[in-house]
């Protein structure tokens, strides 16, 4: 399916003036900022405060966004008029004879946001509201060592059957893909467990087929995204997501914004050592973080200890079996939280982020998994007073979190003037 062209607007940018005065020009005074672009940002500075705050009536998001009391209505009613935001119902004043105040919200029937989640051998599709609602997923298997065209029509099939139940055409499709990503020019470089996705320009292909904006990222960093948008991460200017998995991986959220290092290669978290001369990680060096702290080795320590069925075991059943009384589940479960640990404490120590977001297998243990990753932090990490860990689950389930990432990562190319 293709999308037709139609007169479009950003989430994050008004519509152009009929004439644009250039700066000097019968004597307009020359100024750093144009007011156009001042009312792009604070354009943008409403639509994050809704985000970090929840629906906040005209005067509440005039102070949350830092904007002019006395512009505030000029900011937002262009929105409502364009239908990406709705007023709720009055709510009486807090102050006696006050007016009632109308909370503002994203409108349900605002255009949605199309999200992919590309794992290997696995396809998910979903459109996402700009509130984070899911809807209309769509699920595909593909041959991870197959051909390119096969596995293209598959998603291109799959994306169809999603995008065909959007009332509108979406802002926008966003990727989020396991492997190497080069996030500036829409390339998956490698997979090492879906050879078919190497070398693959995905956002060209797709721009291209559906005549909308693509977006693509690694799929920890939309862990991360998805955290930001709509999860423990709302408000937050600093943390960072964990993944455990059949690999390891994780991202960062710095000072207000997403760090992805030169063409998206940051945030390699796996392959940092933490064990020197240890295992032989697949990437060829030794004692990666990920040889210590991922369901492999998980299952290869339940083998050795003697657990039933240690090729199914995680850190959810871990956790069953430790209430159930198992000495050895209890055991199992603190090294793993423990190596789990120390890959967050170099990252305390390095960057001083105190504020983690857990995904993955190690987030399947829930709150008695991440307490005991934030007792074994404590007890390595050498803090500055008045600083406490802060160890968190996104209960929501990995799959739905980086859809919403995957949304996230096109509000985020829409909002880029203020994250």
């Amino acid at each position: 399916m293709k999308f037709e062209k139609q007169p479009s607007y950003s989430l994050g940018q008004r519509s152009p003036s009929n004439k644009e005065i250039l700066p000097g020009e019968g004597g307009v005074n020359v100024t750093l900022v144009s007011q156009s672009t001042l009312g792009e940002i604070n354009r943008g500075r409403v639509l994050q405060a809704l985000y970090d705050n929840g629906p906040k009536s005209r005067a509440e998001l005039a102070r949350l966004a830092g904007v002019n009391r006395t512009t505030i209505t000029g900011i937002v009613q262009p929105m409502i008029e364009e239908g990406l935001l709705v007023e709720g119902d009055a709510v009486p004043s807090d102050f006696k004879g006050g007016k009632p105040a109308r909370p503002i919200y994203f409108n349900p029937e605002a255009p949605m946001l199309g999200a992919v989640l590309l794992l290997p051998g696995r396809i998910q599709t979903c459109l996402v509201t700009l509130s984070g609602e899911i809807s209309a997923l769509s699920k595909a298997d593909f041959d991870p060592h197959g051909e390119q065209d096969v596995f293209l029509q598959i998603l291109k099939d799959t994306l169809s059957a999603t995008l065909s139940q959007a009332h509108r055409a979406p802002f926008g499709i966003g990727i989020a893909s396991a492997g190497m990503i080069d996030s500036d020019n829409g390339v998956i470089l490698a997979v090492n467990l879906a050879p078919v996705l190497a070398g693959l320009p995905l956002v060209d292909i797709l721009q291209e087929h559906f005549a909308l904006p693509v977006v693509i990222d690694h799929h920890p960093r939309a862990l991360l995204v998805g955290d930001r948008w709509f999860g423990p991460g709302r408000g937050q200017q600093t943390f960072a997501a964990i993944y455990t998995g059949e690999v390891l991986g994780g991202a960062f959220y710095i000072d207000g914004r997403v760090y992805r290092g030169l063409a998206g290669s940051g945030g390699e978290l796996g392959h940092t050592v933490v064990q020197i001369d240890g295992e032989l990680c697949n990437c060829g060096k030794h004692g990666c973080w990920e040889t210590v702290a991922a369901l492999p080795w998980l299952r290869r320590e339940a083998g050795r200890l003697g657990l039933a069925n240690p090729e199914s075991v995680t850190c959810a059943r871990l956790v069953k079996e430790v209430a159930e009384g198992s000495e050895a589940a209890d055991d199992l479960l603190d090294h793993y939280a423990r190596n789990v640990a120390f890959g967050i404490l170099n990252l305390q120590q390095t960057l001083s982020l105190n504020s983690y977001v857990l995904h993955g297998d190690i987030a399947g243990g829930g709150g008695v998994a991440a307490e005991r990753v934030r007792s074994h932090v404590e007890r390595l990490v050498r803090k500055r007073p008045n600083q406490e860990i802060s160890i968190t689950v996104n209960g929501i389930g990995e799959g739905h979190t980086a859809l919403r990432g995957a949304a996230g990562l096109v509000l985020s190319s829409h909002l880029k003037l203020v994250i």
